[in-house]
């Protein structure tokens, strides 16, 4: 990565989904706590389950039921919640504060979300909440052959819309997401509000903000360093 980019360099900005630009964190839960009902398992808090999310479906499904799940179990019990949330997605779910007003303060700035959330589902939330006219993409956890932190959607995203390394920015509240940036090679900022921002503390962002109407400062070079 080129340590010399300034912030005002930035003409990619790629967003995670939750936790980064929605609060589905209790959407995510009720779902889960519906699959262990069927299996006659009680519920988990609310806090628990959102602790398991990040790394997509399988394995959101794989740590709410536990180590001594079979994977045939898994495997039903992924598509009893995928059947589940995708009627009760957007009970809940709503943009964090000031999300709407960051995106639109960005200017010309090319946006897209990676997200390890099911592609049909992020587009339908994005979507459903008015928000999908931000986005040039919308790339899920099976857009591609691997999830974030692996690097192949950041490249493809790089690649379909002709920006190099040095001008792109992944934005997320975990450590998945500061990882998927080192291993592309680009800046990242964190956001301290979200699901997984416990584990920046760990694994540093490039930057880290509070609230998303701080990034249109940051990238004007008025923000802060992690």
């Amino acid at each position: 990565m080129n340590r010399e980019a300034k912030p005002g360099d930035i003409q990619l900005l790629i967003f995670d989904l939750d936790g980064t630009l929605v609060d589905s964190e209790l959407d995510l839960a009720l779902s889960v706590n519906a699959v262990r009902r069927e299996m006659g398992l009680d519920p988990l808090p609310v806090a628990q389950v959102a602790s398991y999310v990040g790394q997509g479906v399988s394995a959101l499904i794989q740590r709410a039921l536990g180590q001594d799940a079979t994977r045939e179990t898994v495997e039903r019990a992924v598509a009893l919640f995928l059947r589940t949330y995708r009627e009760h997605m957007l009970d809940h779910t709503v943009p964090y504060p000031g999300v709407r007003e960051a995106l639109d303060q960005l200017g010309t700035r090319k946006r897209a979300v990676l997200t390890n959330k099911p592609v049909h589902f992020s587009q339908a939330m994005l979507a459903g909440l008015g928000m999908d006219q931000y986005f040039a993409y919308i790339y899920g956890g099976n857009s591609f052959e691997q999830k974030k932190p692996d690097p192949v959607g950041v490249f493809t995203l790089m690649r379909d819309l002709d920006v190099p390394r040095e001008a792109t920015l992944i934005v997320g509240d975990s450590d998945t997401d500061v990882l998927t940036g080192r291993n592309a090679g680009v800046r990242t900022c964190g956001v301290t509000y979200g699901i997984g921002s416990k584990s920046l503390e760990t694994t540093p962002p490039d930057w880290l903000i509070r609230d998303l109407r701080e990034l249109p400062a940051l990238l004007n070079g008025k923000g802060r360093s992690a």
